[in-house]
């Protein structure tokens, strides 16, 4: 027989989760004092856009809205406040966070939920390098709130208040798994599918024979690189393949990668940031390649918002990062799932 647990709202599981709630409202007010104190403006992104964001793996939950003359428009939940920020520094902000709701479908597991809280903040005129020192002491900050001196997740540790370490994408590779992929990687941006294949099958690593360079590189972050992060200390992964940034610019050292960085610790992903790209003519270029690649995968597409195109054409160059606050929390009071930080979780259980 299956003891089904008993839900959130039962007074004595509310009071056990109480502890771990109220550490969430210190860490958000405790945040929203370090924006403060930087001049930073919080905004409100409308949850309902005309496009959900253009990833390939991005899967969104889909609406209309019915007109009084009972017409409809398709809207879709976001899954980031990301295009509505970028046409705030368009109109002029330079310096915004936003704290709130997005939802993201076919992602429920320890780590994920359908409607989340994210943190995400623009500088005008600032590096990345500025929002990776923004998420350390981000991290130190939920330490603080808490009184941990270490963060912990499914036996992995992290000291929150280490220098995190910096680390590349091609040196990740090479370090562990013993790849070298920038060699798959052309100054164009193009990719050589069966080189990077031959170094997976020489690596011992499973391939399939409908994999594309994408499907492969994903298959050595995951498999490889990603359990190796944010261990002891956390770890700032950066410049990303140019073709896995699809909204960031190219660095000016090298056209085969990015500015984005990712933030990880206790092995956890908990942010991604860019050096936006602001060229509306590669950023169409980008989201319809994806959006192809998706059409492939999962036989759907999302439409392109156009005002966001024409919002770029006018966007002061900025840096840009968004942080799951959830897991945040979740590793500052060294929870083991995502819904012990939240609220009031969404009906439903993952598996």
């Amino acid at each position: 027989m299956t003891i089904e647990a008993s839900p959130w709202w039962t007074p004595h599981v509310h009071a056990d989760r109480r502890p771990r709630l109220l550490l969430r409202n210190r860490i958000a007010a405790a945040l929203r004092s370090f924006f403060a104190a930087q001049d930073f403006i919080e905004v409100d992104a409308a949850a309902l856009q005309i496009s959900p964001g253009n990833e390939t793996h991005l899967s969104a939950f889909a609406t209309a809205e019915i007109k009084p003359d009972g017409s409809t428009q398709p809207f879709y939940l976001h899954t980031s406040p990301e295009f509505a920020c970028k046409k705030l520094l368009a109109a002029g902000e330079r310096r915004i966070f936003s704290l709130g709701p997005v939802y993201r479908n076919r992602e429920r597991s320890a780590l994920h939920h359908p409607e989340f809280t994210m943190l995400e903040w623009y500088r005008v005129g600032e590096t990345y390098q500025t929002l990776m020192a923004d998420c350390a002491a981000l991290l130190a900050l939920a330490a603080d709130q808490a009184g941990v001196r270490t963060f912990t997740f499914r036996n992995r540790e992290a000291d929150p208040y280490a220098e995190p370490a910096r680390v590349t994408v091609a040196e990740a590779f090479e370090r562990y798994a013993g790849i070298d992929l920038l060699a798959t990687v052309t100054a164009g941006g193009d990719t050589d599918r069966d080189a990077l294949h031959a170094a997976l099958v020489a690596a011992g690593v499973r391939t399939a024979p409908d994999d594309t360079w994408s499907d492969l590189y994903s298959r050595i972050m995951v498999e490889c690189v990603e359990p190796q992060l944010g261990l002891g200390r956390a770890t700032v992964l950066c410049e990303y393949p140019i073709v896995e940034a699809a909204l960031a610019r190219p660095a000016p050292h090298d056209p085969r990668v990015a500015e984005r960085f990712e933030l990880y610790c206790c092995g956890v992903e908990l942010a991604n940031g860019f050096g936006e790209l602001t060229d509306p003519v590669e950023q169409r270029k980008r989201f319809e390649a994806d959006m192809d690649e998706k059409e492939r995968i999962y036989g759907e597409r999302y439409p392109i918002d156009e005002e966001l195109l024409a919002a770029l054409a006018i966007m002061p160059d900025a840096s840009g990062v968004a942080l799951g606050f959830d897991r945040l929390v979740m590793l500052a009071a060294g929870a083991n799932r995502i819904e012990d930080v939240i609220w009031t979780p969404v009906a439903g259980r993952w598996g």
